[in-house]
């Protein structure tokens, strides 16, 4: 998969995956979308955001789940 959107700087933010170099985590992005919030809310609060870096956000927390087994906890 091609991301234009996402940025890796590892003197930025620990070399977290970060939108098109701006100090805004893919994680906190989702995070947000995860809690609830709707994309014209998350635009409000990072008014440095494109309605396509959400999109890709998603896009690329799915690619990486898809690339490592998380641990989950079996219900009895």
């Amino acid at each position: 998969m091609n991301f234009s959107r996402i940025t890796i700087n590892h003197s930025q933010m620990n070399g977290m995956p970060c939108i098109r170099g701006l100090r805004i985590p893919v994680a906190t992005i989702v995070a947000m979308v995860a809690e609830g919030m709707n994309h014209e809310e998350i635009l409000a609060a990072y008014p440095d955001l494109e309605k396509g870096d959400i999109a890709e956000s998603l896009r690329y927390a799915a690619e990486a789940l898809r690339e490592r087994e998380l641990p989950l906890v079996m219900q009895a």
